[in-house]
């Protein structure tokens, strides 16, 4: 049996839920998918720390070479970047996007988690786009809607794998009439 959720695996399950994410889930719920979202959403904080390298390198020998007072800014305004970059790598780390049998589950944050959520059985429709980006490196974005209400569980984006991942979600959504409930 070839179709989503009914044996063979589309979307390649590495990740385990990790404790930080299973103490949301229920004990009936059945573990589908886990994954990170795909490391592209690093590029912009990398791009800023080699951007604030190469611009601190050029203004440590242009402008401050021995002025040790602006040498110092320059270098903690460039630890600042790194560590903005530190952040959102810890962040990245502890983000999880988690089907289960019921609901989809995006936990996030370091300091204040946030864990949203929305029900299979809500979900009126689903959307699923790739920017010309994510075709190239390989991730995409979920719009989840429901009936008339708003949910707290709305955009996923920066989904690995993600047409493998929309044709497991939608054979959870849309289960064959005839199939045995879990």
């Amino acid at each position: 049996d070839l179709r989503p959720g009914a044996g063979m695996r589309l979307v390649p399950n590495t990740d385990t839920v990790p404790a930080s994410v299973n103490r949301y889930l229920l004990p009936h719920e059945r573990q589908v998918i886990t994954v990170h979202q795909h490391p592209a959403i690093l590029i912009k904080p990398i791009f800023w720390v080699l951007i604030g390298l190469a611009l601190a390198g050029w203004l440590s020998n242009v402008i401050a070479s021995g002025n040790g007072i602006v040498l110092l800014v320059i270098w903690i305004l460039w630890g600042v970047l790194l560590l903005n970059l530190a952040v959102k790598v810890w962040e990245w780390a502890v983000t999880y996007f988690v089907v289960t049998s019921q609901r989809f589950v995006l936990a996030t944050g370091v300091i204040t988690r946030k864990v949203n959520m929305m029900p299979l059985a809500k979900v009126t429709d689903m959307t699923f786009q790739r920017s010309p980006m994510g075709r190239l490196l390989g991730f995409g974005e979920f719009i989840l809607e429901s009936a008339g209400q708003d949910q707290a569980l709305t955009n996923v984006d920066y989904l690995p794998y993600p047409e493998q991942l929309y044709l497991e979600v939608c054979g959870l959504i849309f289960k064959d009439k005839d199939e045995s409930p879990d």
